[in-house]
């Protein structure tokens, strides 16, 4: 009975280390089949310099060249308005009259008073021509002669202080029309017909001038220092793009052409400013806008086609190929796109090779093939071949 019971537990053991003799010998298997599968093809292409044009994003301000505000020079009732509100006028286009009775009537006083002495001057210089005359043959006192001559250069005098007083009434007359001193659009009426105006009454409306418009903006410190960096003359002027709040693009390119002469000690940027043409009159005055500003230079700069670049909540990041051409995660930082490529700002240099095609597959650390240019031809007709499928499927 005992010799039964252990070659029973004899045969028990035996079975338990045969099972877990397989077991350890099929992981073992399934081990080195996955070491010995077939690592995922990729394609890889080695990091390239490009000479780029510098591209800086910037929040912006469209400003009017001109901000005037139409006032009255004179007293008086406003009597009239030629115009309505928005409308775009020309310089020198009348907007509004101030009642012109009184202005009219003083320059008509003025001008008779200036013709009165006018006539008075000829009358004592034809007087003057006699006595000349006279005094040479001892016909006259010289004394009489000295009075006419006084006479004379005292209206004479009379005459100028009588021009200059229709002269000045006649401005004071045309400031009965108040005119736009700029072309520009005019803006909401402030003192309506009716009432009475001085020219301590404030503004009547605004005109803002439209074509050209200014778009000032701020740059901050490190941004501006790197555009110069890269043009090196503080003074060029710069392509500027702007895109309105919606997106969409400004059909006319502007010119970045001035710079404030001090940093703001709050916000630690530089003001600075584009003009754009306006012919149309769409960038409105106080409105904001979003600009993108071009070097004037071209920097040489590391560039990877948008392809190879993956994003995280974090950061961008790319498969660079280690010393032992396993992929490692590498962080990049980018400035911009130049046609299909990521400009790169750090992270990577010239000739770091980096996996551009297969990223779906790729496991950090784990090895990749790379497939020969005759491999990459065949899997591109194969994409060919799949999009023609799906094309004709639809």
């Amino acid at each position: 009975m005992k010799k039964i019971i252990i070659t029973t537990l004899s045969v028990l053991v035996l079975a338990v280390l045969a099972r877990f003799l397989v077991y350890t010998y099929n992981g073992w298997k399934s081990a080195q089949q996955k070491k010995n599968a077939a690592a995922p093809g990729v394609i890889v292409k080695e990091v390239e310099t490009k000479d780029v044009i510098r591209k800086f994003e910037a929040p912006g301000r469209i400003v009017s060249v001109s901000r005037i505000d139409v006032v009255a020079r004179i007293s008086g009732y406003l009597t009239k308005s030629y115009f309505k509100e928005g409308d775009y006028v020309k310089k020198g286009q009348v907007l509004f009259e101030i009642e012109p009775q009184e202005y009219q009537l003083a320059a008509e006083k003025a001008k008779a008073n200036l013709k009165n002495s006018e006539a008075q001057l000829t009358y004592y210089e034809k007087q003057l021509v006699r006595a000349s005359e006279l005094v040479k043959k001892d016909y006259i006192a010289k004394a009489q002669y000295d009075q006419t001559l006084a006479q004379r250069d005292s209206y004479r005098a009379q005459v100028q202080l009588n021009k200059s007083a229709y002269q000045d009434a006649l401005r004071n007359l045309s400031y009965t029309k108040v005119t736009a001193p700029v072309d520009g659009q005019v803006g909401m009426i402030k003192i309506t017909v009716g009432n009475y105006v001085t020219a301590q009454s404030g503004m009547l409306t605004t005109i803002n001038s439209i074509d050209p418009i200014y778009v000032s903006f701020p740059m901050d410190t490190k941004m501006y220092s790197e555009l110069l960096k890269v043009d090196k003359d503080p003074f060029v002027k710069r392509k500027v793009d702007l895109y309105f709040p919606s997106g969409m693009k400004y059909n006319y390119v502007g010119t970045q052409d001035f710079h404030d002469n001090n940093v703001d000690d709050t916000t630690g940027s530089i003001m600075m400013r584009a003009t754009f043409p306006n012919p149309d009159g769409i960038l409105i005055n106080g409105d904001y806008v979003s600009l993108y500003i071009y070097s004037s230079e071209k920097e040489n700069l590391p560039v990877v086609p948008q392809v190879a670049v993956m994003e995280n909540p974090q950061y961008k990041y790319v498969y660079k190929l280690d010393e032992k051409g396993l992929p490692q995660i590498q962080k990049v930082e980018t400035m911009g796109q130049e046609d299909q490529d990521w400009i790169i700002k750090s992270g990577l240099n010239k000739g770091d090779k980096v996996i551009v095609e297969g990223l779906q597959f790729v496991i950090p650390g784990n090895k990749v093939r790379i497939l020969s240019g005759e491999e990459i031809q065949k899997m591109k007709e194969k994409i060919k071949e799949d999009e023609k499928s799906i094309q004709s499927e639809n």
